[in-house]
């Protein structure tokens, strides 16, 4: 007995002192964000620092312990495009604001959101305020993003890239074969070519062709961009390109890409006398998120706000769609039908806006959240926003909207549906020496085991379910886009399009960015005044939002520091891993440098 006592107390005890810690680190956190709030008061004649080295999420992350590093208890409020785009339009209108000072290295942002934050910038400009960008390594990705500045600068002794874009696909054929691995594979849609890389030694005709479309219209749309703004022709930017004529940073100034070649100390002399600041005066830059911190207190959304009649919800649906609620970068179905079944119940929001960012995943668990927007429409306008990529199961939930906005570069359509089943048998029995035995009650009781291969029967049951899957597909596309079956499928077939094509086909309505689509729902719900209420809705608790931002820092640091730059690949093999059922989901993702 007293040994029970002993644990209990000590328990108690721990959990008194872990109490303890945890308020004075919240403290501590308050005071860090309360003082960092007072260290970014906006000064007169300051410039706006934009360096965009992080990804630009569709969403700021509502837990402001989110990006906190508990390392140095400092935060760094990161900015989704929802309040990077508000804050570029605060400035334009904002008189402590001169300029905007474009410092680009690498663009980790997808093509859509990028196009997004381009548009922003142009618009900034039509305020007469100045954009001067410089870098030490202009990608193509960065200069098309640095196109848009009235100065542009790179330092003597860098580079700018231009030699056009390009794809390569790995296939594992051949290594799974040496292994004595077979990839059964069931499919519906000659474009869909996510299995290509088990069964091809290279890209099929089909899957060819698609990529060149891809690559063709996205390079066209960035080439057009820097021809209005950069005043260089076309032809004459593919002939640079086709022959690798910017070398250096001589070539880009010579063929007109860059205004003055300059080292660090004389960009920052050029932007005090913008300033008209002399050369020893301090010059106030503004990191963005600061700025945006400066605009919106932190914890302004854990306040209760009485909320307006006139709302527009934005629902963010992004990541691998699985069934559930779906982990961290997931996008699950349960999480999202939910939110769009609570904004279609709430009499304050008159319209939705939902905003797709995902490449697909489940069938059924695109199904589930179908179905929740096709209700949803009933009752109120949908209107959907796609971002980067809104393809196969992405698309799959947006098709019933009323109305689908797509920026130019978004990677979209893929309506398609695939199954894979691994036969390690022969890797076992013949690499590892192990064999497998099995009882079981009825003939197709193992069907789905990877130790045995399908039988020709087994595979034509998972063949129907595929074709019935795909037919309930286009079927559903059909009616939401108000064209025939025989159309959906010819523009089907698991292909996918760029938001320019897409517009063209009829898959999207119209070519624009998530304000676009918000300025649509409120025409369509006749609203003069709105406010806009983010979904799926997050519950606040300051405690489990500092364990989880500890645990996650943690052991994304550690696994970050191990893999670097292969960390995004280790992030798929987790996705993959966790996938079932049969698919709708994009062949591949694409990465613009």
């Amino acid at each position: 007995m007293k040994q029970f006592f002993k644990f209990m107390f000590a328990s108690i005890a721990g959990m008194i002192v872990m109490g303890l810690i945890s308020i004075f680190i919240l403290i501590g956190i308050i005071s860090s964000l309360s003082s960092t709030d007072e260290a970014t008061k906006v000064k007169d004649n300051s410039v706006l620092h934009l360096t965009l080295s992080d990804p630009i999420p569709d969403r700021t992350p509502e837990n402001p312990f989110h990006n906190f590093s508990f390392s140095n208890m400092e935060p760094d409020f990161s900015l989704g495009l929802d309040k990077f785009l508000k804050t570029i339009e605060h400035a334009k209108t904002d008189d402590k604001i001169k300029g905007i000072y474009l410092d680009i290295s690498s663009i980790p942002t997808g093509m859509a959101n990028l196009e997004e934050v381009r548009a922003a910038l142009l618009d900034f400009k039509t305020s007469g305020k100045w954009i001067i960008s410089y870098s030490e390594i202009y990608s193509q990705k960065g200069y098309y993003l640095a196109s848009v500045a009235d100065q542009v600068y790179l330092n003597p002794a860098g580079i700018m890239e231009l030699r056009g874009l390009s794809s390569e696909l790995m296939f594992f054929k051949n290594a799974l074969e040496k292994l004595d691995v077979e990839v059964q594979i069931i499919r519906h849609g000659k474009f869909k070519s996510a299995v290509e890389p088990f069964m091809l030694e290279k890209m099929s005709e089909s899957n060819r062709k698609q990529m060149e479309l891809i690559l063709n219209s996205t390079w066209i749309s960035m080439l057009d961009a820097v021809t209005t703004s950069r005043k260089i022709s076309f032809e004459t930017i593919n002939e640079l390109a086709d022959k690798i004529k910017i070398q250096d940073a001589k070539d880009a100034l010579e063929h007109g890409f860059i205004d003055k070649l300059v080292y660090k100390d004389e960009l920052l002399d050029i932007l005090k006398e913008k300033l008209a600041l002399k050369v020893d005066d301090e010059m106030n830059l503004l990191k963005v998120s600061k700025y945006a911190a400066s605009i919106v207190n932190p914890f302004e959304k854990l306040k209760k706000l009485t909320p307006t009649n006139n709302q527009i919800a934005v629902i963010y649906a992004s990541g691998n769609i699985v069934s559930g609620k779906g982990e961290k970068g997931d996008m699950g179905s349960e999480t999202i039908s939910s939110a769009i079944r609570e904004a279609r119940l709430d009499t304050n929001v008159k319209a939705i806006v939902l905003r797709v960012n995902s490449p697909g995943g489940s069938a059924l668990a695109s199904d589930v959240m179908w179905r929740e927007v096709v209700l949803a429409k009933k009752a109120k306008p949908v209107v959907v926003s796609m971002g980067n990529v809104a393809a196969s199961g992405g698309y799959y939930i947006s098709c019933a909207a009323d109305k689908i906005v797509a920026d130019e570069k978004t990677i979209t359509g893929s309506i398609g549906v695939f199954g894979v089943i691994p036969n390690a048998k022969g890797f076992f029995n013949n690499k590892l020496g192990i064999t497998f035995d099995t009882v079981k009650t009825n003939t197709h009781s193992d069907m789905m085991t990877i130790f045995r291969p399908l039988t020709a029967e087994e595979k034509g049951i998972i063949q129907i379910g595929v074709e019935k899957i795909y037919d309930d597909f286009i079927t559903k596309v059909a009616e939401g886009r108000k064209m025939t079956k025989e159309q959906v499928d010819s523009i089907g077939q698991g292909r996918v399009w760029v938001g320019s094509d897409a517009l063209k086909i009829g898959l999207v309505d119209e070519i624009g960015g998530m304000n676009r689509a918000i300025e649509i729902a409120k025409e369509m719900a006749k609203l003069e005044n709105y406010e806009l209420v983010a979904y799926p809705k997050i519950e606040k608790n300051p405690f489990i939002d500092i364990a989880i931002a500890l645990s996650e820092d943690a052991e994304t640091r550690i696994v970050k520091n191990k893999l670097g730059e292969s960390y995004k690949y280790y992030q798929k093999i987790e996705k993959v891993s966790t996938q079932s059922g049969i698919m709708a989901r994009m062949p591949y993702e694409i990465e613009i440098h």
